[in-house]
């Protein structure tokens, strides 16, 4: 409200001159001091108004987080090798920027990992994700394991891939406008193995795991609940649904359903499984009332070997929807 008012000046409405202010109220003028005395009232009140203003700005602008400095940096679009050093070593990973990219709006990112003997390039053909990524618009970091296998179960004497992945994620945030609260994780067999163990690991940093013929529980796991998609092929030979695969090491004795179990249990959902099995290839095992309203699911292919399928069902397209639904809080 404009403070202050003219005072009638009691003299003839004929000599007086009409004034009209912003509230659109007239009043009558009868002097030039008066006019200055409201024009003084009127601008010192304006004054504070403006310093008010400054003050919330100046509030607002230290209050909002800072824009990173990776939203302002050009970048073409299309495939690179990185190479970056981690934990003492060189290591290498493929980056897909899609196009288009301006490097104003977040990305949403997806690590591919490949299966053991595997490479990047490999990883990229075989899950197709570059693909997805170049019309949703979203950046696919396909990593490189050291000669060709991860380190899960982890080995003292091999390179820790665990603080890889984590130094892939700031390498990319670091000259890409990415969204660190949609970075998801996948794999295929060995890189399954490993997906899996990231979502124990780095559940702190990566909002959701769909494993891919190879779904792991790598207990003890710590830390927030991670939303799970798996799928399996149930005649898969190398990664047997029912495990026990006799003679390669106790990780191969977990069956798939018992780590979908585990997950469950790690997230807080109810302890019986449900599974939907209508005629067909496809079928469900989902756990409900998980806590934070988290997923776990897998989705098991009839007939299917060891395998990343876009036939029987497209696994990437799925996969990239379940994680399009999940962020960290």
């Amino acid at each position: 409200m404009i403070p202050a008012t003219l005072h009638d000046c009691k003299i003839p409405r004929s000599h007086s001159r009409r004034l009209r202010i912003a509230s659109e109220v007239e009043f009558d003028v009868c002097s030039s001091n008066t006019i200055k005395r409201f024009a003084m009232r009127v601008s010192s009140f304006v004054a504070a108004v403006a310093v008010l203003f400054a003050v919330a700005s100046v509030a607002e602008a230290q209050s909002a987080p800072p824009a990173s400095a990776s939203c302002n940096l050009p970048h073409p679009s299309g495939v690179q090798q990185r190479q970056l050093m981690s934990g003492g070593r060189e290591r290498s990973y493929r980056l897909f920027i899609p196009p288009r990219y301006v490097g104003r709006t977040p990305l949403p990112m997806v690590l591919d990992l490949h299966g053991s003997g595997g490479t990047s390039a490999g990883q990229a053909r075989n899950s197709g994700f570059e693909d997805v990524a170049a019309s949703e618009a979203f950046v696919v970091a396909s990593l490189q394991a050291d000669a060709g296998r991860w380190n899960v179960p982890v080995r003292e004497n091999r390179p820790d891939d665990v603080a890889y992945v984590g130094d892939v994620i700031d390498d990319v945030a670091a000259q890409l406008c990415t969204d660190k609260t949609r970075v998801y994780a996948t794999g295929f067999s060995g890189g399954a193995r490993m997906s899996s163990l990231l979502g124990c690991m780095l559940n702190g940093r990566i909002a959701a795991i769909a494993p891919v013929s190879g779904l792991r529980w790598p207990a003890p796991c710590t830390g927030r609940t991670i939303p799970v998609l798996t799928f399996h092929g149930l005649a898969d030979p190398q990664n047997p649904y029912d495990g026990k695969a006799e003679g390669r090491g106790d990780e191969w004795l977990e069956s798939v359903p018992d780590a979908l179990a585990g997950w469950a249990g790690h997230d807080g959902c109810g302890p019986k499984v449900i599974l939907e099995d209508p005629p067909g290839l496809l079928s469900t095992m989902r756990y409900t009332g998980c806590r934070d309203g988290v997923e776990v699911r897998m989705i098991r292919i009839d007939g299917l070997g060891h395998a990343w399928t876009r036939k029987e069902i497209d696994t990437t397209e799925v996969m990239w929807q379940f994680f399009k639904s999940h962020r960290l809080p």
